[in-house]
């Protein structure tokens, strides 16, 4: 039976997973916690791809270490995530140029524990969709994007959300920052 994908208003799973965090020598890996976030008071954005040696993935993941800089400025920790391994994931970044200067930490959700108790796991792969959460500094859901396997997604949608979530505050359609919100027009 599948597991229903966890949605708004829900605590993100907790979790321990080794993740690839450097290419240097000796410093590649690290665990991550569902808990470093919450501890550092901080936004998380976690996006998922299907598998490691794809062809959008890459696409995808580049943009968002583009945009690094812009979920650090928000006080966000930025996760990627896939069910390879920690090492799959490091021989992928050692050998496609777009991604061997990660600023982030790609997670090893080797088990798939993380991505079933999430509900992303495609049925008969058993890979993890092109999923996006943002999650508050309390754990919770604030947020959900999924994109089915041959479509990447926006990475500057993500931090209009974001921003908007941020806010705390009634964002009209097509808001952007810098616009009134419905709270104060």
């Amino acid at each position: 039976m599948e597991k229903k994908m966890l949605g708004i208003g829900e605590q993100f799973p907790k979790f321990k997973k080794n993740a690839v965090v450097s290419i240097e020598i000796g410093r590649e890996f690290y665990d991550i916690t569902s808990e470093d976030h919450i501890h550092n008071k901080k936004w998380m954005v976690m996006f998922w791809w299907p598998k490691d040696f794809t062809f959008i993935c890459p696409t995808e993941i580049a943009e968002f270490n583009n945009n690094w800089n812009n979920f650090n400025d928000r006080d966000t920790m930025l996760l990627g995530a896939s069910t390879d391994s920690e090492f799959v994931h490091l021989a992928w970044r050692n050998n496609h140029p777009a991604l061997k200067d990660l600023k982030f930490p790609m997670i090893a959700d080797t088990s798939k524990s993380l991505a079933e108790a999430l509900g992303i796991l495609t049925a008969d792969e058993k890979v993890a969709y092109r999923a996006t959460y943002i999650v508050d500094p309390q754990g919770i859901i604030r947020w959900v994007s999924v994109n089915d396997l041959s479509v990447g997604r926006n990475v500057p949608e993500v931090l209009r959300v974001l921003d908007a979530l941020q806010t705390d505050e009634l964002c009209p359609c097509n808001w952007t920052p810098g616009e009134k919100t419905l709270s104060n027009a």
